[in-house]
C-alpha cells in the first residue's frame, strides 16, 4: 500500500481525485483534496474534498444526501493523481446529472465509442416514440409475450451454438440474446444499474462437494 506521505501534493498542498463509479465504471467527477481531506475519505469511507472556490473541506453527500462510498484509492505512476472508485448513493453533479462529464465536445464518427447505456437508451427511444419499420418497436408493439418469446429463441441459438463449439456463432446469438434482453429489460422497467448492483451484490463460494467413502 502507497503511504499518504509518498504522494505529491501540489504547491497548494492538493492533489486530484478521478471519482469512478465502481459498477459502471463510468467517471463521474474530478476533485481536489489534501492531506486532511483524504485522511477523512480514508477513515469514513466517503469522498471528502477540499473546495478551492470556498477554501474549505466539504464531505460530498452532506447537504444532498448524494454520498459516495468509497471501494478503494490508487494514484497513478507519478503518485501525483489519485483515482477513486466509488459506489454513489445519487447524482455526482449538482446539477441533478449522474456524472458531470455530460456536455460532449467530439465524438469521432468512425470510432464512434459502443455502450450498453448508449444502447439501453436506443431501445427505450423506440419504445416512447414509435419509429415506422423499427424491429425494436415491433417488439414493443406486438408486447411482452412476444418479446419472451424471443429471449427464449435466442437461448436456445445459444446452447446449439455452444454444443457445435461453434465460437464465432456463439458470440453472434450471445450478443442477439443480449440485444433481446436489454428490450425486456426496457418493457420492465429495468435499468442496467439495477442488473449491476444485483451482480455486485452477489458472493460466489467455491464449495467441495464431499463424497461418502462407500465401504
Amino acid at each position: 500500500m502507497t503511504d499518504i506521505k509518498d504522494l505529491k501534493f501540489d504547491a497548494n498542498g492538493l492533489i486530484p481525485a478521478i471519482v469512478v463509479d465502481a459498477v459502471s465504471k463510468k467517471v463521474l467527477t474530478l476533485a481536489y483534496m489534501n492531506e486532511e481531506s483524504l485522511r477523512i475519505t480514508m477513515e469514513k469511507e466517503l469522498t471528502c474534498f477540499y473546495s478551492r472556490s470556498r477554501q474549505e473541506l466539504w464531505l460530498k453527500g452532506e447537504t444532498s444526501g448524494n454520498y459516495q462510498h468509497v471501494v478503494s484509492i490508487t494514484a497513478d505512476c507519478d503518485k501525483d493523481a489519485l483515482v477513486v472508485m466509488v459506489e454513489p448513493d445519487g447524482p455526482a453533479c449538482h446539477t441533478g446529472e449522474t456524472s458531470c462529464f455530460h456536455n460532449p465536445v467530439f465524438e469521432s464518427d468512425e470510432r464512434k465509442e459502443f455502450s450498453y447505456e448508449a444502447l439501453m437508451q436506443l431501445i427505450s427511444g423506440r419504445k416512447e416514440q414509435k419509429k415506422e419499420g423499427s424491429y425494436t418497436t415491433y417488439l414493443f408493439e406486438k408486447g411482452r409475450d412476444k418479446i419472451l418469446k424471443k429471449v427464449g429463441e435466442e437461448s436456445t441459438e445459444v446452447i446449439i451454438a455452444g454444443k457445435a463449439d461453434d465460437k464465432k456463432e456463439t458470440i453472434y446469438e450471445i450478443a442477439d440474446l443480449a440485444y433481446h434482453v436489454m428490450v425486456l429489460m426496457i418493457d420492465m422497467g429495468i435499468s442496467l444499474e439495477d442488473i449491476f448492483k444485483e451482480l455486485a451484490s452477489r458472493h460466489v463460494i467455491d464449495k467441495k462437494v464431499k463424497q461418502e467413502k462407500m465401504v
